[in-house]
């Protein structure tokens, strides 16, 4: 705004100046102009008379002696020019008569002018053919070939030229000013409801959604910041009532999590029982006790899944820190689970990678990777371990998983981590819960760490975790070597 005020107080400026230089600079120059002619014009005339049919140089330089003389205090500079001859009085001046002004003067029987500038002074030349009246009155009057130049400096009105400009330019300056002043002023009212609006919408983006503008008058802005207002007050309604509708999901999950673990032990027991009696029972009845009891699994599974997840959102995980040897926590993994023959590992030697984490919640991370690679890959899945180095001082333990299947579609990768997503239509009756990447995610992120799932080239998926390793909590991992490095 001050800006566009500025603008149009130059060029207003600006404009009415250059229309007014314009006015009176043509004023002052044809005013002199004018006076200067009819003056000069006035001295030929009074001195045609005299002049002979046919003047020698004597007779001209008398001629312009005379002309000097009768306007002395003019500070003139004249000039006569008869069939090729040139005299001045009382110097030479006929470098500042233009070829075209004597080309015009020779077919004119009036006076010829022309202003020019030189060596940076400014002239007014005057070029004025005399003519001869006939013997006989019947008669018109003729060129007589004499030709009087008559030069003016014009310092003068080139002194009230540049006066006129600098106080162009002053009041141009003075405009520019007001004009400041007066968007300052106007901007200070205008811009000041649009900046409480920006700071408002920056305060609602950071999540304070009870922030309002305070509503003065009846224009414009007013009605816009009445509209933020009822903009953020709707929003702010909806969002404590999603919070509440989200909020009132998650103790129900709870609860039903945790009424459900009592009878899911009873029936765990029942099908322990049951398990136990399969051979001695027939080959239909074996296939129905078994698929109650996977079911029953597949179920304590699920509502342990949903359990863990209750407790991230509740914010009452806690860690159990310890150091450990990171390869042989991976070795216990895969032992527990009956992995070791079906994992390809390449796992630093013993003591050699020790870290500070909840041995449990570890656990659970390399299981939740692993198992996800062995059911929705192909073999041979691989399990590395090493050390990225990151700034003096500081280091990352890495684990990476891979398998040997598709891998995972470039759509499903950015909600891989997300809670009940599976990344294929397929797998929606699947065993899989759509929990176990997003516990790990959690399980990850409690420890300071980073997790990250890619696609290998014509090779599967990987998943990589990085947990912080500080050098001073005991740990000396001797890096990810040309054996160990990511595939």
């Amino acid at each position: 705004m001050v800006v566009a005020f500025a603008l149009v107080a130059v060029v207003s400026a600006l404009s009415t100046g250059a229309l007014a230089f314009r006015e009176a600079r043509t004023g002052v120059l044809q005013q002199s102009q004018d006076t200067v002619i009819r003056q000069f014009r006035t001295s030929v005339d009074t001195l045609a008379t005299y002049f002979p049919a046919s003047p020698s140089r004597s007779d001209m330089k008398s001629t312009l002696r005379q002309l000097r003389y009768a306007n002395e205090s003019q500070n003139w500079r004249v000039m006569a020019e008869y069939h090729g001859i040139r005299v001045c009085d009382p110097t030479d001046e006929f470098d500042k008569v233009t070829p075209s002004l004597r080309r015009s003067v020779r077919t004119q029987r009036s006076a010829v002018f022309q202003r020019v500038s030189f060596r940076g002074r400014p002239y007014l030349v005057v070029g004025m053919p005399v003519t001869q009246q006939p013997s006989s009155s019947g008669g018109s009057a003729r060129l007589s070939g004499l030709v009087l130049y008559l030069v003016v400096p014009q310092d003068a009105e080139n002194g009230y030229v540049q006066a006129m400009i600098s106080a162009i330019e002053r009041a141009t300056l003075a405009a520019l000013g007001i004009a400041v002043v007066l968007a300052l002023v106007a901007a200070s009212g205008v811009l000041r409801p649009v900046r409480a609006l920006r700071r408002a919408t920056r305060r609602m983006a950071e999540g304070h959604l009870d922030v309002r503008l305070a509503v003065n008058g009846s224009d414009e802005l007013a009605e816009l910041s009445q509209s933020f207002n009822d903009t953020a007050s709707a929003l702010e309604r909806s969002v404590a009532e999603l919070r509440r509708l989200e909020a009132q999901a998650r103790r129900f999950v709870a609860d039903v999590s945790h009424e459900l673990r009592t009878p899911l032990a009873a029936m765990s027991a029942v099908t322990d029982v049951l398990d136990e009696n399969a051979p001695h029972v027939s080959r239909e009845t074996g296939a129905a006790l078994r698929l109650i009891s996977e079911g029953t699994s597949r179920l304590s599974a699920l509502v342990e899944d949903l359990m863990e997840i209750s407790r991230f959102d509740a914010g009452a995980v806690k860690l159990n820190l310890d150091e450990i040897d990171l390869a042989e926590s991976a070795r216990r993994t895969l032992f527990s689970r009956g992995w070791q023959d079906q994992v390809q590992t390449v796992l630093p030697g013993p003591g050699e990678l020790r870290i500070r984490v909840d041995p449990r919640r570890l656990d659970v991370v390399m299981a939740n990777l692993v198992g996800n690679a062995l059911r929705h890959g192909r073999r041979p899945v691989r399990l590395a371990m090493g050390v990225r180095e990151e700034g003096p001082g500081m280091a990352w333990a890495v684990i990476e998983v891979a398998d040997s299947g598709p891998g995972i579609s470039e759509e499903a990768l950015p909600h891989i981590f997300e809670r009940f997503y599976k990344a294929s239509t397929s797998r929606t009756r699947s065993e899989s819960s759509g929990l176990g990447l997003a516990i790990t995610a959690e399980n990850v992120q409690l420890h300071g760490g980073r997790i990250s799932a890619a696609n290998q080239p014509g090779a599967g998926a990987v998943f990589t975790v990085e947990l912080p390793l500080h050098r001073d909590s005991g740990a000396d991992g001797t890096g990810l070597d040309d054996t160990a490095g990511a595939w």
